[in-house]
């Protein structure tokens, strides 16, 4: 029972934080790059996204990723609403709706769809092909997201895309050096993955931040719903991983899915309300007589 208690208390904590990190990403996702670096908030914002790592990490040792993995969306819950906190404005019920039937899928995925097996780690070979994808796959994504009227949604994929590789990466590193020992950190291929882990960190966090740009729910939710797809891909196809799940399983994993793209569908719907409403009023031509 102590251990339950822990384990909820850390995830609930891990949701904060992220939600946190979250709200002042997106409080200045109109910033550029060069901009975000000079800003101190920034920091505490990539602070706070490596607190809640911490915390996620530490609370696996409590309980069983069945129970953690669902808790997750507790950062879209915390999240929206305190989006709507900050702008001194009531949730709309577009909002309200489109965060209940995402976070309901999403929790019913993560129960639904579990994982076991070994859970080993990343060969060599492996790792080296997981970046090259990594880095296409990211790549293509974000340029997509950077053409002109392009949906926020892209870099989100591929924010959530990066964040996942960067997690099987760190599950790699630290099961060898458990193993193995600190000496295993002067390896050439964990020299790779930690210095692969760190880039991947800033670029799923700069990826994030302009996917906010335009509002801050859908892409949460998005990235919310891409990252522990592509970490269970990977889980299967490269760590041993296997989908404990039954045929009638897969349909109702299926209806979680489709229920969670039309929750994300309705967040981008609000969002867009949202910008027209704020938009200032197209200006009248005044007329002279002569």
């Amino acid at each position: 029972m102590t251990n339950l208690i822990i384990t909820v208390a850390l995830c609930v904590a891990v949701a904060i934080v992220y939600a946190t990190a979250a709200l002042i990403q997106a409080r200045h996702a109109h910033l550029t790059v060069p901009e975000l670096i000079r800003l101190p908030l920034l920091w505490l914002a990539l602070g706070l996204n490596g607190l809640g790592a911490a915390l996620h990490v530490t609370s696996l040792g409590f309980g069983p990723l069945s129970l953690i993995q669902p808790l997750g969306v507790l950062t879209l819950v915390i999240a929206v609403p305190f989006a709507a906190v900050t702008a001194r404005r009531r949730m709309t019920r577009l909002e309200l709706s489109g965060m209940t039937n995402t976070v309901v899928g999403l929790a019913g995925l993560t129960l639904i769809v579990t994982t076991a097996g070994t859970g080993g780690t990343l060969a060599s070979g492996e790792l080296v092909t997981l970046l090259a994808a990594a880095v296409v796959l990211v790549t293509v994504l974000a340029l997509r997201g950077r053409r002109p009227g392009a949906s926020t949604l892209w870099e989100a994929v591929a924010g959530g895309a990066a964040y996942a590789v960067c997690s099987a990466l760190c599950k790699t590193v630290v099961v060898t050096v458990g193993d193995t020992g600190m000496a295993a950190l002067l390896r050439p291929i964990m020299i790779v993955a930690v210095v692969s882990v760190a880039v991947l960190a800033i670029v799923a966090t700069v990826l994030t931040q302009r996917s906010y740009r335009n509002g801050l729910a859908a892409p949460l939710a998005v990235t919310n719903l891409v990252n522990p797809a592509t970490a269970t891909t990977i889980g299967v196809a490269l760590l041993g991983e296997h989908v404990a799940t039954t045929p009638v399983e897969i349909g109702l994993a299926a209806a979680c899915a489709l229920l969670s793209g039309f929750g994300v569908a309705q967040l981008a719907r609000a969002r867009d309300a949202a910008v027209q409403l704020d938009a200032p009023p197209p200006r009248k031509e005044i007329r002279t007589s002569a």
